[in-house]
């Protein structure tokens, strides 16, 4: 792969993109037969140069995940298997410098009682795994959790945020969208939780808004394992639903790097250290700046 990448500023930016289609494929946002956005689409979403697109989906075609056509689209032609342990099949559960959500949350949930605490933006990436996580219960009987309970934090909505937000500090569309798409993600969830509850388990999904604008996502699994990543903030053109181009301000999300950090029985470790800071902080920010988000 390093062939492909190129200098460090554009190795970064395939590793990122590179990064986000794998866990797209492997969490069920993609699935086996399906197109995938065009590559203009893809290069608007991720911030990108269309050369950094097409040369991931090259990548990808060549290890055999999906078959690209000039004229035609990328489609999917196969996607990975998760292994009882958590690994992905072909793509690799971690890389040197980050780590995946996927191998982590599908471990957590062949637990009888699973907890997650999250901080996000948009929820974006969780919402894919838990959809997932929900047919292996439901659909292919694969696990059966007993319990689940879901914390989430994500920004109110009272006022505009740092990002994503458009240049101009008059136009609010930006933001409206963000809104929208979060509510979205939100409401998805919740039929899932539904479906949960319905089938069996004791599900549990709790939400809060805060008057912040994230600069980092965080996954607190279990109580044992941590996923922390800061947003990189870019300067870059969103396309609104009506085909309008705005100049805006947003944050690379999707294929972000993680790091992880598990609680260990040296409490002064440095992950232990790490954990307990920021698991400290979530619970802050949940108990004294939270409020309980609308229809939750």
């Amino acid at each position: 792969m390093a062939n492909l990448e190129g200098a460090d500023s554009g190795g970064r930016e395939f590793r990122r993109v590179d990064n986000a289609l794998r866990e797209q494929l492997a969490n069920g946002t993609y699935r086996l037969g399906d197109m995938l956005p065009a590559q203009r689409d893809l290069a608007s979403e991720y911030g990108v140069s269309r050369d950094t697109v097409q040369r991931v989906l090259r990548q990808l075609a060549a290890e055999g995940w999906i078959q690209s056509k000039q004229g035609s689209g990328s489609r999917v032609l196969r996607v990975p298997r998760v292994g009882p342990a958590g690994q992905r099949a072909g793509l690799g559960a971690e890389r040197q410098g980050r780590a995946l959500l996927l191998p982590l949350i599908h471990t957590a949930f062949e637990q009888p009682t699973v907890s997650l605490d999250v901080f996000t933006l948009t929820s974006e990436t969780l919402v894919g795994h838990l959809r997932q996580q929900t047919e292996r219960v439901l659909v292919t009987k694969e696990i059966s959790p007993e319990r689940l309970h879901v914390r989430m934090l994500v920004p109110w909505e009272d006022e505009p945020l740092a990002y994503p937000r458009a240049k101009d500090p008059g136009d609010a569309r930006v933001w409206q969208r963000w809104r929208t798409m979060t509510r979205k993600h939100l409401k998805d969830m919740q039929v899932y939780f539904k479906a949960l509850n319905e089938g069996g388990v004791d599900a549990r999904l709790e939400v809060r808004r805060v008057p912040l604008t994230p600069h980092c996502k965080l996954y607190v699994l279990n109580d044992t394992d941590m996923l922390y990543g800061t947003y990189d903030v870019v300067e870059r053109t969103v396309t609104l639903d009506d085909g309008t181009d705005i100049e805006s301000l947003d944050v690379l999300g999707l294929g972000s790097t993680l790091s992880h950090h598990r609680r260990e029985a040296d409490e002064e470790s440095h992950d232990s250290t790490f954990f307990a800071s920021h698991q400290g902080w979530f619970e802050s920010c949940w108990n004294l700046l939270g409020v309980v988000a609308e229809g939750n």
